[in-house]
């Protein structure tokens, strides 16, 4: 749990998952591990036929590295550069990662994909929980931020405990349909905000169990208006 893991592939989806990255890591006062991924497409090669390839990938991980630090608030950020499924990856790198920060899409996801491939798979399997920044570009500062909301009416405690730890840092309410006296007291520092009405949501923070399965998770990544966080359970 000692850092924020970001899987970046130079697409206009990842960046704004750079500027999400970047606020967790400043707030949650960790580091930053940028990741990228490569693969030769076209079966076995010589090391010198994959070696333009690989320069291409090193470029586009420097670009977001030099980003990062250079809009970071004290950041430390390191890199790390894979010959292989950018999915698995970021499953491997969740292991020892207090949180994994991915767009929604990227370069290699279909036109008309809400959520690619490699967010779907990381969502699923990642061992920390997974935030999918949905939409393209820089994220717009907020001057009046929404609550996290959870829409499940029988949210498990990790997922309410993200949920709160995420809106004790951002200083903002969180939002649900569950009962949330006992959580009120416990976390006093937040504020609970009835109802989930609001122009624009911060986040919406939902739980999915052990199995590859998560349907309802899935549904929301697909529909929800906001960056949703999957949260694992069980």
């Amino acid at each position: 749990m000692n850092r924020i893991v970001l899987g970046y592939d130079g697409s206009d989806f990842s960046v704004q998952a750079l500027d999400w990255a970047l606020d967790e890591a400043e707030l949650r006062k960790l580091p930053l591990t940028v990741a990228h991924a490569w693969q030769w497409p076209y079966g076995e090669a010589e090391e010198d036929a994959k070696a333009h390839l690989r320069k291409a990938a090193e470029h586009v991980l420097w670009h977001g590295a030099d980003c990062a630090r250079s809009t970071s608030a004290g950041v430390r950020v390191e890199t790390d550069l894979y010959e292989g499924p950018a999915a698995q990856r970021l499953v491997e790198l969740s292991g020892d990662a207090a949180l994994v920060v991915v767009g929604s899409r990227g370069l290699s996801a279909l036109p008309r994909a809400v959520v690619g491939s490699v967010a779907g798979y990381v969502a699923a399997h990642a061992d920390c929980p997974v935030i999918v920044v949905r939409g393209p570009g820089p994220m717009p500062a907020e001057t009046d931020p929404g609550p996290i909301v959870v829409p499940d009416k029988e949210p498990g405690a990790s997922v309410l405990e993200f949920a709160f730890d995420e809106a004790a840092l951002r200083r903002v309410p969180v939002s649900a349909s569950a009962d949330l006296a006992a959580w009120a007291r416990r976390r006093p520092e937040v504020r609970i905000q009835q109802g989930e009405t609001h122009e624009r949501w911060t986040l919406m923070v939902v739980g999915r169990g052990r199995s590859a399965h998560f349907g309802a998770a899935n549904f929301l990544l697909q529909h929800a208006p906001c960056p949703v966080a999957v949260v694992t359970e069980g």
